[in-house]
């Protein structure tokens, strides 16, 4: 029998925030509009909650190329109510326009936009929006119906759109939401900016928000490799057959200079990251939790004390060294690599209860179950004061689907863990700083949060093809470079534009088992962005950059978008 605990457990909770680059590098408009929306809603909502619980902890990870798009929707709109200049957001710009667009396209494409919420949470909740969204769909159905709808529908209705997107903290805190709500219709030119300003200083507060809780040590920041790339696969192609010995990989043999890319990424990732928030930080959350053995050792060359994956990857590499991962306790220790930061392994099976069973539980229910399961934890790993919980999610795709975003469900988890003896909420830098024991860890067997291994981003003939058109990219970029045809700003130029195309979310999306509409979306961008690298390498693109790839052929959910695997964009 398990010993009685003289300890509480430490219970750590780990938000990973992220989007991908949605400018188009050609005019520079965004072509999808989720970092702005999760901005409002979700970015918000999760600082809220760590500043009303003074004794709450977590870490919260940001990728930098979020946080560069978080400057770059704060500094538009500032500009545009500040000079008129043109928001470069079609969306946005559709909110505030004295009329919105008369083509029947554009009018058709700002419809479909403004549906792409979930149906019972973000729609339902709000009378006057599911009536607008009822007729949009019928007008959807009937093309020749939309040349029917007044302006009046469609500034209502993206009006709506965006009430439904903000977070809860701005919807009872906020007075000006409230009187926009309540009004319900003909929402006139005034309403519309009312709205955008209140976006626009909800954006703009975030990264002051999270570094103040920093700096009072409520909160620690960590970070992911600039893009978001899957490092293992940058570094060998091969490292997909460690946790995978049959899968078919792309036709070419790796990634060119991938080792260099990598420490690209790590290295510019630290100086955007400090650039906000005025500190390195310890600790990265490589993108996707993907490691290897390789960038275990690129990490701590970077100079990252901690780093984190899902449980698959530990379970792997005990077993390949030809230990017994036993009853599953292994994941709630601290392991170390030879090299290499310290390694916190994800609890999945708890943390992907708060990411897809306890949306529809009552609040109060689904907090206790989750405490109950973790008292079970801490039974279970008897007297040992240095056993983690590790619950690692996004941060921004699982409230869509609870009431209210989520926040009777995050506002009680913080309250009742602060205060339960039982449990000792911290950080993954406080357990290393505490002198926590941990064991050494065996060579890793490379793979992800993700099934423990690569085959979200990898595998298939669409992520292979996309594999192999940024190779050629690649290549393409080296020649260019070697022969000195670039000045010293355009290289940098193209570094980024590169990083960009070497971004994971790209090859997640490729595969039959997803949304059409979704990736349909992500298949454009990514070949619009590996155009805009040859633009500015001066090469003439390939034909093929201008023919569909990839197409999916799964169903959307209930809300009109597409979970992801673990998570959704």
């Amino acid at each position: 029998m398990p010993r009685t605990r003289k300890s509480p457990l430490n219970v750590v909770l780990c938000w990973h925030m992220h989007q991908p680059e949605y400018r188009d590098p050609l005019d520079h408009r965004y072509r999808l509009p989720w970092t702005y929306l999760h901005a409002i809603k979700d970015y918000t909502d999760m600082a809220a909650h760590l500043e009303a619980v003074p004794e709450a902890r977590a870490v919260v990870n940001f990728t930098p190329i979020l946080l560069e798009q978080i400057e770059d929707y704060a500094r538009q709109i500032r500009r545009f109510e500040v000079e008129g200049e043109p928001l470069r957001d079609p969306v946005l710009a559709a909110l505030v326009a004295e009329r919105p667009p008369q083509a029947e396209a554009e009018r058709a494409g700002l419809i479909r936009q403004c549906l792409r919420a979930n149906q019972r949470r973000l729609v339902e909740r709000f009378p006057p929006y599911a009536k607008l969204a009822t007729m949009a769909r019928w007008a959807l159905d009937a093309p020749e119906a939309a040349g029917y709808l007044s302006d009046r529908f469609l500034t209502d209705l993206l009006t709506w759109y965006h009430l439904a997107w903000l977070g809860e903290s701005l919807r009872r805190e906020d007075p000006r939401v409230r009187r926009l709500v309540d009004q319900g219709r003909d929402f006139d030119a005034q309403d519309r900016r009312v709205l955008l300003h209140l976006m626009g200083e909800a954006i703009a507060g975030l990264v002051p928000r999270y570094r103040a809780l920093a700096e009072t040590g409520r909160v620690e920041l960590s970070v992911t490799p600039y893009a978001h790339p899957i490092l293992p696969l940058l570094l060998d192609f091969g490292a997909a057959r460690e946790a995978w010995p049959e899968v078919e990989l792309p036709g070419v043999p790796g990634y060119p200079g991938g080792r260099e890319r990598a420490r690209w990424h790590l290295e510019t990732g630290l100086r955007v990251f400090e650039r906000y928030f005025g500190f390195r930080p310890r600790g990265c959350w490589p993108s996707e939790g993907s490691l290897s053995q390789e960038t275990l050792g690129l990490l701590g060359e970077a100079g990252f004390r901690w780093t984190a994956t899902g449980e698959g990857v530990l379970r792997n590499t005990l077993t390949r060294a030809g230990r017994d991962p036993g009853d599953g306790q292994c994941i709630h220790r601290i392991w170390t690599p030879a090299s290499g930061p310290a390694c916190f392994f994800r609890d999945d099976g708890l943390s992907d209860r708060i990411g897809f069973n306890y949306a529809d539980w009552h609040a109060d229910d689904a907090v206790g179950d989750l405490l109950e399961n973790l008292a079970g934890i801490a039974a279970a790993c008897g007297s040992n004061p240095h056993a983690v919980v590790s619950l690692i999610l996004d941060g921004e795709n699982a409230w869509e689907y609870y009431p209210e975003n989520g926040f009777h469900f995050l506002r009680g988890l913080y309250t009742r863990l602060a205060e339960d003896p039982r449990f000792r909420l911290g950080t993954f830098s406080q357990l290393i700083e505490s002198g926590a024991k941990t064991e050494p860890l065996p060579p890793l067997v490379a793979g992800s949060w993700v099934y423990g291994t690569f085959s979200t981003w990898i595998g298939e003939p669409d992520k292979n093809r996309a594999w192999e058109m940024l190779v050629e990219a690649k290549e393409t970029y080296d020649r260019v470079l070697a022969e000195g045809g670039l000045d010293e700003a355009a290289q940098a130029q193209a570094a980024r534009q590169l990083a960009i195309c070497e971004g994971s979310d790209w090859f997640w999306w490729f595969g039959d088992y997803n949304a059409p509409e979704s990736v349909a979306d992500f298949e454009e961008l990514y070949r619009r962005q590996l155009e805009g690298l040859y633009r500015i390498l001066g090469v003439r693109a390939p034909r093929y950059l201008f023919r569909v790839f990839a197409r999916g052929h799964g169903k959307p959910d209930a809300g009109g978008t597409m979970r992801r695997g673990k998570e959704h964009p």
